[in-house]
C-alpha cells in the first residue's frame, strides 16, 4: 500500500501600499493601505438609489464609516476596527453621492406585488435600472459604483420561491400568460406590442440577477452593489424583544466587506499577490442552464485570472451540453476552441504575451472532445493544465489538542490527486473561523502535466483573491468561488450569440 504524504503548504501573503506584506487583508489596509491608488480621482464617485428612508439610512451610513468603527470586542485577530474609509483606502468618500436618484414605496409595491410573478420582477427591476439608464444617457457627471439600497421586502419576494401572500396580490393587467409567452419567445409575433408583453418572461425571476444583468446591456453598462438597508442600518429594524430583525456582521466588518468591495468595483485594487509564478493564468470554467432553451441547452462561460487578482468573464456559445452523467455539461470541441481562444488573446493583449501555463480549473471532468478544442486554442509554448477541484466529505483528518486541522495542509494521495485544506485553523488568527469539523477539498490533475504541490499552492493563493470581502482566506479559489454566481448573471436574460468581455467587477 502506497504511504499517504502529508504536507503544509504556508500561507500565500499579499502585498499592500509601499510594496508592504502581510497575511492579512484587513491588517495589511490597517497599516499599509491598498496596493495600488489611482491619484487621478482622490474621491469614489457613488451614486445611490432607493426609497428616502433608503437613502438616508444609507448616507447615515457613509458618514460613519468616513471614521472611525468600533470592531467587535474579541481576541482573535479577525475582528479589526475599522480606521475610516480615506484612513484605510487613500481616496475619499465624498460629503454627498455624485447623484441620488429617489423612487417611491409606491412605485416598487405597485410593482413587487403583481401576481404574475415574472412581471412583477421584471417591473420591480425596471423602478431602479430605468433611472440609472436615464442618467447615463443624460448626465455627464461619471458614476464608478452604483448602491441600490433596496428595502427587505424586496429581498423577500424578489426570489425565484418567493410567495407574496394573498392579500398583497395585485393585478398584472395584462392579458400575457406563461405557456403563451413561452410560444411568443419560441416563435415571435408579428405586434411588436406582443413581443414587447412577453419581455418579462425572458429573464429570470430573481431581482439581484436580472437587475445586474439588464445593466449590462451596452450602452447602460453600470457596476452596481446591492445592499439590503438592513445591512446599513440594522437598529431600525427591531423584532417586538428589541433585537435586530435578522443576524447582522459587527459594524466593524460590515464596514470592512462593502467599503472593499466598493473601492474594488470602483477600478481599483487592495491588494495582490506577493509570490507568483510568471506569465501563468487560471481560468474558471461555468457551465449554466439556460432559462428558456430547450432541454440540455446550457450557457459555458470562463473566467480569467491573473496574480494580481484582475478578472474578465467570457460569454462563450450556446449549445445542447448536457451530459449523460447527471449535473455535468461538455462543451463541442470548436465551442472550446472559441472561448479558450478569446481567453488567451486577451491575455496577450493585457500582458504582451501568451501564458507559459494555463490552469483550467473546472468542477466536472474535461472529455476528449472539449479538451482538444482546449489544446487547439493555446499556443505550442503554453502548458495547459486541467484541474478538478470539489469540496469533499469523504475525508476528514483531526490533530491532538482542541484545535482542527491547520489551514494549508495538503494529503496527496498520488502524484495527479489529492485533498486540501483552505478552511482550517488559522496560526495568524489563533483560532478557526468555522463551527464544524473542516473539510477539504479533492483536487485532480486530469489533463495535462503539473505539480499537485505547485497547483495546491496556487489553489491556496487563489483563496485570498476574494475581493467581495476582506477576509482572511476563502475556502474556494476565486476561480471557483464565483462560477455559480457570474454563470446566474450570464443566464439570467437573453443569450446573445457574442458577449464581449467584460471586467469581473460587474458580477460579483
Amino acid at each position: 500500500m502506497r504511504e499517504l504524504r502529508l504536507d503544509y503548504i504556508a500561507e500565500p501573503k499579499l502585498v499592500f501600499g509601499s510594496g508592504q506584506q502581510l497575511e492579512s487583508p484587513k491588517d495589511g489596509l490597517f497599516l499599509f493601505g491598498p496596493e495600488k491608488v489611482i491619484k487621478e480621482h482622490a474621491t469614489l464617485r457613488i451614486g445611490v438609489i432607493g426609497t428616502r428612508a433608503g437613502i438616508t439610512f444609507f448616507n447615515e451610513w457613509v458618514s460613519r464609516v468616513k471614521g472611525f468603527v468600533q470592531g467587535k470586542e474579541s481576541s482573535s485577530a479577525q475582528h479589526r476596527s475599522f480606521l475610516g474609509f480615506s484612513a484605510v483606502y487613500g481616496v475619499r468618500l465624498p460629503d454627498s453621492a455624485v447623484c441620488e436618484l429617489l423612487v417611491s414605496d409606491e412605485e416598487i409595491d405597485k410593482a413587487l406585488m403583481v401576481s404574475d410573478r415574472h412581471i412583477a420582477i421584471f417591473r420591480t427591476v425596471d423602478v431602479f435600472s430605468d433611472p440609472i439608464k436615464r442618467y447615463i444617457n443624460e448626465e455627464e457627471a461619471v458614476v464608478d459604483v452604483w448602491f441600490v439600497v433596496i428595502p427587505e421586502r424586496i429581498f423577500l419576494y424578489g426570489r425565484p420561491k418567493s410567495i407574496v401572500p394573498v392579500a398583497l396580490r395585485v393585478d398584472s393587467n395584462t392579458h400575457m400568460d406563461k405557456k403563451l409567452a413561452r410560444e411568443l419567445i419560441a416563435e415571435p409575433s408579428l405586434f411588436t406590442e406582443d413581443n414587447e408583453a412577453a419581455e418579462p418572461y425572458l429573464y429570470e425571476v430573481n431581482f439581484h440577477n436580472q437587475l445586474k444583468a439588464r445593466l449590462l446591456e451596452s450602452p447602460h453598462r453600470a457596476v452596481v452593489q446591492i445592499v439590503r438597508e438592513t445591512v446599513v442600518a440594522p437598529g431600525a429594524f427591531l423584532k417586538s424583544n428589541g433585537k435586530p430583525l435578522r443576524a447582522i456582521q459587527d459594524p466593524a466588518t460590515v464596514a470592512w466587506n462593502l467599503c472593499t468591495t466598493a473601492y474594488f468595483k470602483s477600478g481599483r485594487r487592495p491588494w495582490r499577490l506577493a509570490r507568483v509564478r510568471d506569465k501563468v493564468c487560471y481560468v474558471g470554467l461555468v457551465f449554466k442552464r439556460l432559462l428558456n432553451d430547450a432541454e440540455g441547452s446550457a450557457c459555458c462561460g470562463a473566467q480569467m485570472f491573473l496574480d494580481s487578482g484582475d478578472g474578465l468573464v467570457f460569454k462563450g456559445a450556446v449549445g445542447p451540453w448536457r451530459s449523460a452523467n447527471k449535473g455535468e455539461y461538455h462543451i463541442s470541441r470548436e465551442g472550446a476552441r472559441t472561448l479558450l481562444a478569446m481567453v488567451v488573446e486577451a491575455y496577450k493583449i493585457k500582458e504582451g504575451c501568451y501564458p507559459s501555463e494555463l490552469f483550467l480549473h473546472g468542477q466536472t471532468a474535461f472529455n476528449d472532445d472539449e479538451w482538444s478544442g482546449f489544446t487547439d486554442a493555446v499556443s505550442p509554448g503554453t502548458n495547459l493544465v486541467g484541474v478538478r477541484i470539489r469540496s469533499s466529505l469523504s475525508m476528514k483528518l483531526f490533530r491532538p489538542g482542541t484545535h482542527p486541522i491547520l489551514r494549508g495542509s495538503a494529503l496527496r494521495l498520488s502524484s495527479r490527486a489529492g485533498f486540501l485544506w483552505t478552511r482550517g485553523f488559522i496560526p495568524y488568527l489563533g483560532t478557526y473561523p468555522g463551527r464544524e469539523t473542516p473539510n477539504p477539498l479533492r483536487i485532480d490533475l486530469l489533463r495535462g502535466e503539473a505539480d499537485l504541490l505547485t497547483v495546491m499552492a496556487d489553489v491556496m493563493a487563489l483563496t485570498k483573491l476574494n475581493f467581495n470581502a476582506c477576509i482572511y482566506g476563502d475556502g474556494l479559489p476565486v476561480t471557483l468561488r464565483f462560477a455559480s454566481a457570474v454563470g446566474e448573471i450570464l443566464t439570467a436574460g437573453p443569450t446573445p450569440e457574442t458577449q464581449p468581455p467584460l471586467p469581473f467587477k460587474h458580477y460579483i
